[in-house]
């Protein structure tokens, strides 16, 4: 995917001003048979709105923006890996909350990226109205595009609140989606190393 592609996927939602959000939110407290103008939910519009614009705040960045200039030459070829990146997002199916552990890998090709710009990628992809099969294709693909590595593997680890505070009701539930890119597609022993790395002792 080039740059400018990476740029189109990641194009803002369509703006909404603050004052209509809170409209919006205050019609449909009022169509939950509620009285938006009873103490308790009086500033609540404002709140929703604010915590939902906050949540969906990746929609006006993209990856450019997120690594910026911190891609280095270094001739490291082994393996890198973060483990345990809690994230939060919204189903877009239901926008209920879901959340786990993403643990990503790659190995480098001349270019090691800054360690933290990986958390942001996915930050960037978990601030929007998700599934989580997608967000972890698009987190590989935003890493294997910026910084063209030998391959990059990604797991997604999440329960989601859709499954489990309504419709089937299963609390214990986890949903687990791989993404495998480069050599960690296809050479079975790198992808069995980064398998094994997930897993742990």
């Amino acid at each position: 995917m080039a740059a400018t592609e990476m740029h189109a996927d990641t194009c803002a939602a369509p703006t909404v001003l603050p004052q209509q959000g809170e409209t919006l939110v205050r019609r449909l407290l009022e169509e939950l048979g509620e009285d938006p103008r009873r103490q308790g939910l009086v500033r609540t519009p404002h709140r929703v709105w604010e915590s939902l614009s906050f949540l969906t705040a990746g929609y006006d960045r993209d990856v450019l923006d997120v690594v910026g200039d911190a891609i280095f030459e270094d001739e490291y070829d082994e393996m890198v890996m973060i483990h345990d990146i809690e994230f939060y997002s919204l189903c877009e199916h239901h926008m209920l909350p879901f959340f786990g552990a993403c643990h990503i890998a790659y190995i480098p090709d001349g270019r090691v990226v800054g360690l933290s710009k990986i958390p942001r990628i996915v930050d960037l992809f978990t601030h929007r109205l998700q599934v989580q099969e997608r967000l972890t294709t698009q987190v590989a693909d935003a890493l294997q595009d910026v910084l063209q590595p030998k391959g990059v593997g990604v797991i997604v680890e999440a329960s989601h609140l859709c499954m489990m505070m309504r419709g089937v009701e299963k609390q214990s539930s986890r949903t687990t989606t791989s993404a495998m890119r480069g050599i960690f597609k296809s050479d079975h022993r790198t992808r069995s190393e980064f398998l094994s790395l997930v897993a742990g002792p």
